[in-house]
Parts: structure tokens; sequence; C-alpha cells
């Protein structure tokens, strides 16, 4: 018997919705300020998946230079209707102050929603088409009667407001990709608060609607109501949630919520959901919100139940009877002699690459042009992959000469501007120097810089070996095979969503990667000529 390994999509990857087009299964999860816009991962058996796209790759579909941290692409929906697929998505603007004083004030917020279609998962999809800013988390209902409903929570800004105020739907011409008629309020959520997330099914001649409630932390949960009318009223599940891991900050499987459902061909219904898996000892999860699923059941009353009944999250199902699908072995063996940038990598904000990396200006090396400083919310030159393990090796070898402090290159372990690890070559007056820089949201933390001696001209080594929750920096001369330490060992947990500034939105999950920094504006690059990431645990199928 073979069990599915959960979570399916591993490092940073929230807000799944989930599509079946004939034997095809697809997942949309968010990126957040991270290029290209929106991950799609594609499955036959629900046990294996590989990424087939990042549609939002042009500037008229996204750019996001100046949007905060956690901010940009929120819970995108993916839908299929009329022969296309269509992506709902929110580019988040502005997160606005939640507190003055001490006190909660007026939270003003730019939640933009676009769409876009294609005929093709992994095809050129559509230019972007606004519709509306009124909140974020949007999805599209195509309903059988041949009219289309834009979903979204409601935003209310007003002191004293519930801010999370229900769940509006507007129906939506698909001829035009505009919202006609007016937004109906159809759903104020229940006592847990934090209405959003919204999806909709019709079944037996029910509406059923999915919503995230209780926010994105330890309560988080996945609530359904139904109703016989779209716009309602809707009466919530008699069990209220559908799925929780409420209570438990150390369980495998921990902050479930945000669920999405899909049916097999015979049936079956599977939800496919936002988790956690924290470190053991601090309850913190440095790869952010990853994407399970599991079995569900209709029970004879008509509502949505987990197989046993206990709304928990399930950390091994038993695969569903379908057949077996894995996908070829692709993997990149680290060498930057490739044409394109390999596909775990993404970059921060801006749609003009072509400024930030190279990988033709020197064959066999990604080149990284020195721009603004890390954490810049503009133009950051900084190239890295997800997070994936608990206990991981990461190493770059990279051929850089700076003629300035003001310029500098390295590993990083980002999570956003504000919590980060950055080893680096820089320079001084003796010529090159080794730092590392430290972004810290812990008490008077804070962001230091600490340079440990001068290394030697030509190639360098840095590698960095995270183990729980703890990381060590390292480097060699590239002709060299000892490795010596940078500073003591490290709390990796500060690269969580847990470990915050007061205010600021974390939602996101770390990273690690290469990045270049020329403060003077001239530009000077880096070249790397390797990065390998060397993982344990495993993903996919469980005997």
């Amino acid at each position: 018997m073979t069990h599915i390994s959960n979570p399916i999509l591993r490092g940073f990857n929230p807000d799944p919705s989930i599509l079946r087009v004939g034997d095809d299964f697809y997942i949309a999860t968010s990126t957040f300020e991270w290029y290209p816009g929106v991950q799609i991962h594609h499955s036959r058996d629900l046990v294996h998946w590989r990424l087939a796209a990042r549609p939002l790759a042009r500037a008229c579909q996204l750019d996001m230079r100046g949007n905060p941290d956690s901010c940009g692409v929120w819970a995108p929906d993916l839908s299929y209707c009329d022969g296309r697929f269509w992506l709902i998505y929110t580019d988040v603007k502005r997160y606005g102050t939640t507190t003055v004083n001490g006190a909660k004030g007026v939270s003003l917020r730019d939640f933009p929603n676009f769409v876009v279609t294609c005929e093709t998962i992994d095809g050129q999809w559509s230019d972007a088409v606004h519709l509306n800013n009124s909140g974020f988390d949007p999805a599209l209902f195509h309903d059988d009667d041949g009219r289309s409903w834009m979903l979204n929570m409601l935003w209310d800004h007003r002191p004293g407001r519930g801010r999370f105020a229900g769940i509006q739907a507007q129906q939506m011409d698909r001829a035009t990709m505009r919202l006609v008629g007016e937004p109906h309020l159809i759903f104020e959520g229940t006592e847990l608060g934090f209405t959003e997330g919204p999806h909709l099914y019709k079944k037996d001649g029910y509406y059923h609607l999915l919503v995230a409630e209780g926010g994105t932390g330890w309560d988080h949960a996945v609530v359904m109501a139904r109703s016989r009318d779209l716009l309602g009223p809707y009466a919530v599940h008699p069990d209220q949630t559908v799925l929780t891991a409420s209570g438990s900050t150390d369980a495998p499987l921990t902050r479930a919520g945000h669920g999405d459902l899909v049916h097999l061909p015979d049936g079956t219904p599977w939800l496919a959901y936002l988790c956690g898996r924290p470190t053991p000892g601090r309850a913190r999860c440095i790869m952010g919100r990853e994407t399970a699923i599991q079995p569900m059941r209709w029970d004879a009353d008509g509502w949505l139940r987990t197989l046993d009944g206990d709304q928990r999250p399930m950390a091994t199902p038993l695969a569903p009877d379908l057949p077996s699908w894995p996908w070829p072995n692709d993997a990149w063996n680290g060498q930057f002699d490739v044409e394109a940038l390999p596909t775990m990598f993404q970059w921060l904000r801006s749609a003009d690459h072509d400024r930030l990396f190279s990988l033709s200006a020197r064959r066999g090396a990604l080149r990284l042009f020195g721009r603004e400083t890390i954490g810049s919310l503009f133009e950051q030159s900084l190239v890295a992959r997800r997070v994936e393990h608990q206990k991981f090796t990461a190493t770059t070898t990279l051929d850089f000469t700076p003629s300035s402090f003001q310029q500098a290159a390295g590993l990083v372990l980002y999570y956003n501007s504000s919590k980060f690890y950055y080893l680096a070559i820089s320079a001084d007056a003796g010529g090159r120097v080794l730092q590392l820089m430290t972004a810290s949201p812990e008490p008077d933390a804070g962001i230091t810089l600490d340079e440990f001696g001068d290394v030697p001209d030509g190639l360098i080594a840095l590698r960095a070996d995270l183990d729980g929750e703890t990381v060590r920096f390292s480097w060699c001369s590239a002709d060299a095979e000892v490795w010596t330490h940078v500073g003591p060992p490290l709390d990796s947990t500060i690269l969580s969503d847990e470990a915050t500034l007061p205010g600021l939105p974390n939602f996101t999950g770390t990273f690690v990667g290469m990045a270049c920094q020329d403060l003077s504006g001239a530009g000077a690059p880096a070249d790397f000529l390797s990065f390998v990431y060397e993982g344990l645990e495993q993903a996919g199928a469980v005997d």
C-alpha cells in the first residue's frame, strides 16, 4: 500500500487552489514578493508533483517593485472554463498600519485583483485584467447556468470594524473579463474571525462555501457553510471547522487551514490545504506554510468531513487508487552551464530580470549585477530557492573581486528584509574580506555586520549548514578541501513566520541563494559558478 508523505509541496507553498481537468491535477500557490508570480504544480496521481508553470512573468501581469515584505501575490485561484485556464490573484501593494500608540488604528491596504487566462497550463498567459480592489483572496466560481462569479474577502479599514468583513460575490462577464452588477456580501464568517480564502462548489442542490478562518497561525482552520442560493443566506457546518490543527504547536503538521476541494473521477473528495512543520524545540516554521492533501468524505447529512471525523490533518494518508505517475528525474547538477535559470530559483519583485542576472555574460556562470542593498524593496540582485528541509547543506562557488566596501556578494539565507543571514565577500583598504551580516527581529538585535578577516585571491566557496534550530557558515578556497567556520552556530528559527517585529506581515518562508550588491551604483558583477543544495527527507510516496 502506498501512502502520501505530507506536505506534498514542501518549502513555502501556501494557499493552495486545486483543480482537476480530466486526468490532470493542478495546484496553484502563493508566491508573495517572489518573481515570477504563482507556482502551479502538476500531478496525475496526487503523489508525484512537478512544477509546471509560473504564469505571471511579465510586467503587464505583475510588477512588484516597492511592494512591502510578504505582500505581492496572495492566494491565487485556478479554474477551468470555456476551454481555458483562469487564474485570479491579488497583488498586495500596501499592508497598512495596525496600531497607533499601542491601540488598533486605521489599516489602509491596497488589494488590486487581476485575472489572466491561457489555453494550456504552461503556455503564455494573457495580459492581466484588473477586476477590483475591495479585498484579497479572490476566487472564480463557474456556475452550471453559464454565469461566473468572483468571490473575495471584504476589507473594512474603519476603526472599530471587523476588518475581515466577510465574503462578497459579484458576477463576472467572461467575454469581457469585467465585473457586472453589484457586489453582494454573502457570508460574514463565524466567531473564529479572519474570514478569508473563499472557494465555492455546487453539490446536491447546495452551494458549499469553503473559507479559511482563525488567522494564519496555530488556530488556522478550514470552515464550511452552505446555501440553496448562491447569494445566501449560508448555514454554518454543524461542526464549524472541517479541518484544523488548533491547539497543537508540536504535531507533524500544524497551522492547517486555507483549503480547497477537488473530486477524483469516482467522486471521492480530496482537500488540499496549507500547513506548517515547526522545529521541535521552538515551535517555529522555518519553511513557512506548505501544502498538504488528504481524502475527505461527504456524510449522509450532506456535509464534508475528514475520514474519521476528527477534523485533524493527516501526515501520511493512503494514496488514491490512481495509476502511479512519477515524473522523469530532471535533477540539476548544480553547474551554471545552462541556457535558462533552473526552475527551483526565483528572485524578488522585478519583472526586468536582465538587470539583475545573466547566464550568457560569462559561459558557465550565473552573473549577478550588483544592485541595491540586501533587503531593498525595489531592485535587489538576489537569486534563491526554497528551503524544503529542516536539515540541509547549501554550497556556492563564486568569482568576485570587489574594489570597494560598497560592493559585496555571497551566500544568503533570506526570509525578508528584517530576517536574513548573509555571508559575503567585500573589500577594505587591504583587499578582500569576509563578512557576515545578520538581520534579526529578536529584541535589541536589528542588523549587524561582522568581519572575519582577509580572504585570498581566486575562487571562493561558501557554505551554510542548517540543522534544525541552528545554522553555521563556512568558507574555503576553491582549490582547497578544508572548510573554515565563520562565527559560532546561529539561531535559524529567526527565519520564520513566528519570529517577527511588531506590526509586520510574515507569510512566506526561508530561501537560500546568491546575492550581489553595489551601493555605488556602478553595478559591479559577481560570477557564481555553482550552487548545490543537499537536503534530507524526501516528499512523495511512502510504502
